[in-house]
This record gives structure tokens, sequence and C-alpha cells, in this order.
């Protein structure tokens, strides 16, 4: 009787400690839901946000049915993906590479990067070329705040 009352609370503490790791782990990262678009509106993208051991942010996103931007109206060059901080400043933070080329036939798009500021919201517009200093007016993807 005490062999197996020693067995449950061993299973009962294991089974406690998976939950407890399962969710630290789990709490270091966001995943953040694109809001539909007006521009390209059937894109739907996921930007996932990981805080690192050295206090920095690794940002990826997977993008599906996103329009070539050559086929925007007007016509563009480039996707760039821009955060916005804690501080309300924006920050180019590049340029959305696609699976395979630019777009790929099936329309995927995805985007890494690791940024030592702080996010609180992320977008993607369209740009003329991928040094812009200030996001233009065609915005193609935003998340809300977070």
């Amino acid at each position: 009787m005490v062999i197996h009352y020693n067995t449950r609370i061993r299973r009962l503490l294991l089974t406690m400690l998976t939950i407890i790791s399962f969710a630290s782990f789990t709490s270091c990262s966001q995943k953040i839901a694109f809001q539909n678009s007006t521009v390209v509106p059937a894109a739907q993208g996921i930007v996932t946000i990981k805080k690192d051991n050295n206090k920095n942010y690794a940002i990826k996103i997977k993008i599906s049915n996103l329009a070539e931007v050559q086929r925007l109206q007007p016509a563009k060059n480039v996707y760039v993906v821009w955060i916005e901080t804690e501080e309300n400043r924006i920050k180019n933070i590049g340029q959305i590479k696609s699976n395979t080329g630019f777009i790929s036939s099936k329309l995927k798009a995805s985007f890494e990067t690791v940024t030592s500021f702080q996010p609180t919201k992320v977008f993607i517009t369209a740009e003329e070329n991928q040094d812009v200093i200030y996001p233009g007016y065609q915005m193609v993807l935003t998340t809300n705040k977070f």
C-alpha cells in the first residue's frame, strides 16, 4: 500500500513539473495574428515574438496569400516590415523574402530578424525601396498593439 502511494506521488510530481516547464517555455513567446487587409484581402499571417536570454527580441513572420508587390495598385517594389516600440518609435526592420524567390508561386512569404527594441506592434508596407526611413501610406498588414 505504501509503495503504491509513493508511485502516485511521483507521478503527480512528474506531471506537475512537466506542466510548469511547458508553461514557462511557452510564456516566453507570443503569437499575434495580422488583421484582415484592405490592400491584400486574402493575405493572412502570424507574427511570433520571443525574448531571448540577452533581452533581444526574435521576430518571425509567416504570411500566406500575399500578392506580388508589383501587382498592387499602385505597384511598388518591396514589402518592408516595421515595428512600433514601447517609446512609440517606428523602426524599419527589413524586407520580406518569400520561401522561393521574392514572392513564391504559392504566394507565401516569411521573415526573421532579431532586434533590441521591444515591439508593441508589427506592420508591413509596400514601398519603392527597402531603405526607407518612414513608412509609406500603403499599409498591407498590421497587428493590433500587444
